[in-house]
């Protein structure tokens, strides 16, 4: 059984995604116990909403499904790495392949990243 510390952080650890082939970090969340046992035993990415107080599997509504192909665990085992393929091109709510898609340039945000999908036409609420 691998143990992770869920007691840090109210019973979440973070969960950082990154791209299996590029190394591009995709996204940060945050998994409950219940979320990584989960993404364990199907090999799909599962986290925790904090905002709807339930699992969120990710692409449940998009079809953008994280594929996991590894799991790291860091050396305080309080977060997660999962190396996943990105299946549909876009890991951002906000339609971009990356949720790192602006870039600090002096006091502006710069956005470096091409928008994939319109989150208007994909997601109901």
């Amino acid at each position: 059984m691998i143990e992770l510390d869920f007691d840090k952080a109210g019973g979440l650890v973070s969960a950082i995604a990154q791209d299996v082939e590029t190394g591009q970090v995709l996204m940060i969340a945050w998994m409950n116990r219940e979320a990584f046992e989960e993404t364990v035993r199907t090999g799909r990415a599962v986290y925790y909403s904090r905002s709807r107080k339930k699992l969120w599997r990710k692409g449940e509504e998009s079809g953008n499904v994280q594929q996991v192909h590894e799991i790291f665990v860091d050396c305080d085992t309080d977060a997660v790495l999962l190396k996943v393929k990105q299946i549909g091109g876009a890991a951002c709510h906000e339609g971009y392949a990356s949720c790192f898609f602006r870039k600090v340039e002096g006091d502006e945000l710069t956005v470096i990243g091409e928008r994939i999908f319109d989150p208007k036409k994909v997601y109901s609420s």
